[in-house]
């Protein structure tokens, strides 16, 4: 089993910037990614970035240039949001994808961002 929890949410005016961090706990080993997700109110979750256990990344279209995915072993994921815009209002999930003999996915509880113009 393995436990995600997010931090770094909040209240931010257009132009800023937000650190989000999502700590693990549990087995976590083999190859994986660590992603974050967002979820806007009437939308469908969206992956925004990933990134993984060999070091390569992925960004949504939206996002690049402006957000950046990094980890500081296994465990520890951030996200470094700048230039926010209002449309990046929305609650952002942290997401761990095992491979091995199954693909299993855990997921945090979810942290808000709101951005505002």
């Amino acid at each position: 089993q393995v436990q995600l929890v997010e931090s770094g949410g909040g209240l931010v005016q257009a132009g800023g910037s937000l650190r989000l961090s999502c700590a693990a706990s549990g087995s976590i080993f083999g190859f994986n990614t660590m992603n974050w997700y967002r979820q806007a109110p009437g939308k469908q979750r969206e992956l925004v970035a990933s990134l993984t256990s060999g070091g390569i990344t992925n960004y949504a279209d939206s996002v690049k240039g402006r957000f950046t995915i990094s980890r500081d072993n296994a465990k520890n994921v951030y996200l470094q949001m700048n230039s926010l815009k209002s449309e990046d209002t929305a609650v952002y999930y942290c997401n761990i994808r095992l491979y091995g003999a199954l693909t299993v996915d855990y997921w945090g509880q979810g942290t808000q961002v709101t951005v505002s113009s």
